[in-house]
């Protein structure tokens, strides 16, 4: 038997970050126990954790610093209130019943200890590292977290050390509305980006016009107005799809697009390129007779399929919605987008239909009030990703 735990506890430098393994002696556990405390590394050297010099806790514990040690005074961190307060947490949390008595003999644990080589204040060091170590002890012996916990906050949660979030597009948070960044013109791409309302039903289009203009490279540029946006380079790629999709996810794209006129094999290379560097591959079915047959006959479906009515025949085309619920029939993973003259009249019948995207540039891009203009189809979308953090441990 062995489990797995982890935990951060505290702020600033002493900051405490634990990494642990619980297991039998006579299991990996133990080998790798024996292993970490006969081969030392420089500046990595394992110690065993003492309440005090002579009194070793049990379960026996190795304590592993993942920073190197440069000098005596990091030494002197670990040595001393990390070691303490890592031997303590295993003491009290047999005292506590988290771990049995009866395998204090049986078991040992190996724990990774991060010490700031910045953090000055002992006593939080020691306090922080005591609250890691019992949490991710009790965690382990848990088996926490549950992997509905997992599926519900990966794609709320925001990793705090990173600094932005790393969008992607949830089924349940579907339907979206993609603003459609058409006009070549970045400084009125970045008035629209500044009045849009905040709201994590929006998803932000590079058009094709912008990039013919100005490049791939506008991705990294509308990326420093909205860096926690999902933005979608609008490719439209007929050939040499793989180049296209590196040269888009080089700028920090997190989806591209592919004509459905292009033939399979560009497409079926786009695809498999996109999903390769793990970002959405899509593929826009504007003048495609019957979208159905040219999704069947690729290798792999795209994460999304646009049904796309072409800006110059917005007069004589009529929205192809029919279409929606029989391409969710046959790939019932797949989003279907809607685009082409979208407005707030015509967006209920879209989403009543089953559309999960709607995709709108003009009515937005070009309106007087562009917040207001995109709010009209936010209510329509329902609520935002529930951002509250729900303490359950």
């Amino acid at each position: 038997m062995y489990k797995i735990g982890e935990a951060l506890v505290g702020k600033d430098n002493e900051v405490a970050h634990i990494d642990l393994m619980i297991g039998e002696k006579e299991g990996v556990i133990g080998a790798a126990f024996a292993h970490g405390l006969t081969n030392l590394s420089h500046g990595h050297t394992p110690v065993l954790s003492v309440i005090r010099p002579n009194l070793p806790c049990k379960p026996y514990t190795l304590i592993v610093p993942k920073v190197t040690a440069a000098g005596m005074e990091d030494v002197t961190k670990i040595f001393g209130p990390a070691q303490a307060a890592v031997a303590k947490a295993v003491a009290d949390a047999v005292e506590e019943g988290i771990i049995p008595k009866d395998k204090v003999d049986e078991w040992v644990i190996i724990c990774s200890v991060f010490i700031h080589p910045e953090a000055k204040d002992f006593r939080k060091i020691y306090q922080y590292n005591y609250g890691a170590t019992k949490l991710a002890i009790k965690r382990a012996l848990n088996d926490q977290p549950s992997l509905d916990k997992i599926m519900f906050d990966k794609d709320r949660a925001t990793h705090p050390i990173m600094g932005f979030r790393a969008p992607r597009l949830p089924k349940w948070n579907a339907p979206y509305l993609q603003i459609a960044l058409d006009a070549p013109d970045m400084e009125k791409v970045k008035k629209v980006l500044e009045e849009l309302p905040k709201s994590d039903k929006i998803i932000l289009e590079a058009g094709t016009p912008l990039i013919k203009k100005y490049g791939v490279k506008v991705i990294s540029e509308i990326r420093q107005y909205a860096k926690d946006a999902f933005i979608i380079a609008d490719l439209k790629t007929l050939d040499v799809g793989q180049l296209e999709v590196d040269m888009s996810f080089d700028e920090t794209a997190d989806a591209v697009v592919v004509s459905g006129l292009a033939t399979v094999d560009v497409i079926d290379k786009f695809i498999y390129e996109a999903k390769r560097m793990g970002i959405y591959a899509i593929i826009d079915t504007m003048n495609v007779v019957d979208p159905v047959k040219m999704l069947s006959s690729l290798k792999e479906v795209p994460d999304i399929a646009i049904l796309h009515r072409s800006v110059d025949s917005e007069s004589k085309q009529k929205h192809r919605f029919e279409l929606i619920s029989k391409i969710k029939k046959e790939f019932p993973n797949m989003y279907i987008a809607v685009a082409g003259g979208i407005e707030p009249d015509t967006a209920p019948e879209a989403l009543k239909e089953g559309a999960d995207i709607l995709i709108v540039g003009r009515y937005i891009t070009q309106s007087k009030d562009i917040e207001r203009s995109a709010e009209q189809f936010i209510n329509l979308l329902g609520d935002d990703i529930d951002l509250k953090r729900v303490h359950v441990e």
